[in-house]
């Protein structure tokens, strides 16, 4: 996790040209009936948030979820276009779109590089104002929903330096990746 998030900062870096802290990734198993509470507990030092939500399939098959401050979507702009145009919601929406597809693509193809697989990707979709005590209803889909089943949860926080926006990455395997992922990791580690 650590080499896909620092990969996913660092190609978005490199197209802002500015610097990306990551704080040290989190890994968690859970039930993944408390992963909409779980990301609600996360960020809610926040009235409301935009969220990316991304799914993705291959043998390591789950969902990514993108959130940022909504107060944050003016000051992304200002990422890629110094001069910002003020109140521009298509401007906002397609940064953040862009923004989600940079991160979430790098570091899911990263980690499924890493173990050995392919991933295809569902477009990404924007909710751009959730109310975080809204989050259950609005905010993801239905696939963080999973019941009983296990989920991997994989959290990082990121800023931007310079700016005062952070943003949270939250990856998660679905129960049919699990098998999967325990062959795959344990084939990893036998390289070193």
């Amino acid at each position: 996790m650590n080499i896909a998030f620092g990969k996913a900062s660092a190609d978005l870096a490199r197209v802002i040209d500015i610097r990306i802290e990551l704080s040290v990734p989190q890994v968690e198993l859970m039930k993944a009936d408390g992963l909409l509470q779980r990301i609600q507990q996360e960020t809610q030092i926040y009235d409301a948030l935009s969220i990316i939500e991304q799914n993705f399939w291959g043998k390591f098959t789950g969902s990514a979820v993108l959130a940022f401050p909504s107060a944050a979507k003016k000051g992304l702009v200002t990422l890629f276009d110094e001069e910002g145009e003020e109140d521009n919601p298509l401007l906002e929406r397609e940064t953040l779109l862009e923004v989600g597809n940079i991160l979430i693509g790098a570091c899911v193809g990263k980690v499924a590089e890493l173990l050995g697989d392919m991933v295809s990707y569902s477009p990404p979709r924007l909710n751009p104002h959730v109310g975080i005590n809204n989050l259950a209803k609005e905010g993801v889909s239905q696939p963080l929903d999973g019941g009983d089943k296990t989920a991997v949860l994989m959290k990082t926080i990121f800023h931007f330096e310079d700016k005062d926006i952070s943003g949270f990455l939250f990856l998660v395997a679905n129960q049919d990746s699990m098998a999967w992922l325990r062959t795959a990791l344990n084939n990893f580690m036998a390289n070193f």
